[in-house]
């Protein structure tokens, strides 16, 4: 059902693309164009508004053109050096763009200038993930200064920390610890999910996944991961199951789309 649903959406993409592919990608250009065109205009002609250069920057990153939303970002900040806010875009370019060590130097010059809670716990977590040291050392930063109000952030990128550097037992120790005070966080089940999936105790994971989606039934990537343990467990229409839910949470969930095509293809 699946491979023949597939086939059929190929096929008409197909000839979709066949009798229309010159005129549509012609028309999505000329817009392209006049809407960039509009919003540069606007910009030369009000250089002080903000907003008007963030709705620039904003559709470049719409348009996943990183490369002008970037260059864009650094004209704002030439004319506004000590702009946090725009120093924060600019990391959140840089990272969806797959370069953290430029997001991290973004980041932390958001958090020179000043220093707000979500700035240092995402530096925190970005650390975390390139293996590096620092991420304890602001995770300790947190738990002493307690400028969260709470731990759990600071147990979160221990746990990220740990994960990433092979430490898996440790890790779910940590991600233990930030669910003890909040139930509600994803990205602790997420993370201590994959941590007991990379020790093959798939069962386990499962138990954390199925209570995650029960808190959160929006939680995509719980049911990309729970697919991926059923999977594991031989379970697979279960696991097809899971994929669909995650992608009609989120129908763009590359990942996702690709485990069913690779299922679908067995």
């Amino acid at each position: 059902m699946i491979r023949t649903s597939l086939f059929s959406f190929l096929t008409f993409c197909l000839v979709a693309a066949c009798t229309n592919h010159t005129d549509e990608n012609t028309d999505n250009n000329n817009t392209f164009t006049a809407a960039e065109k509009t919003l540069v205009d606007a910009v030369s002609k009000f250089p002080d508004s903000l907003l008007l250069r963030e709705e620039l920057i904003q559709f470049y990153r719409d348009s996943a053109d990183y490369d002008k939303a970037i260059a864009a970002t650094t004209a704002a900040l030439q004319r506004d050096s000590l702009n946090d806010r725009l120093w924060n875009i600019k990391a959140n370019l840089y990272f969806e763009n797959y370069d953290t060590i430029n997001a991290i130097a973004a980041l932390n010059r958001a958090a020179n200038i000043y220093p707000l809670p979500q700035y240092i716990i995402t530096l925190g977590s970005m650390y975390a993930q390139k293996r590096d040291s620092t991420a304890l050392q602001i995770a300790n930063f947190l738990l002493k200064k307690k400028i969260t109000n709470d731990d759990k952030d600071a147990f979160f990128i221990k746990g990220l920390y740990y994960n990433f550097t092979g430490d898996k037992i440790k890790a779910i120790g940590f991600f233990d610890k930030c669910l003890n005070l909040d139930y509600n966080y994803m990205f602790a089940y997420r993370e201590k999910a994959i941590a007991l999936y990379d020790l093959g105790k798939y069962s386990d994971a499962i138990t954390v996944l199925d209570k995650a989606v029960t808190v959160q039934t929006k939680f995509d990537e719980g049911y990309y991961w729970l697919g991926r343990c059923l999977e594991k467990t031989g379970k697979v229409a279960d696991a097809i199951e899971a994929y669909k839910t995650a992608l009609t949470i989120s129908p763009d969930y590359v990942e996702a789309k690709d485990a069913l095509n690779r299922l679908a293809a067995k």
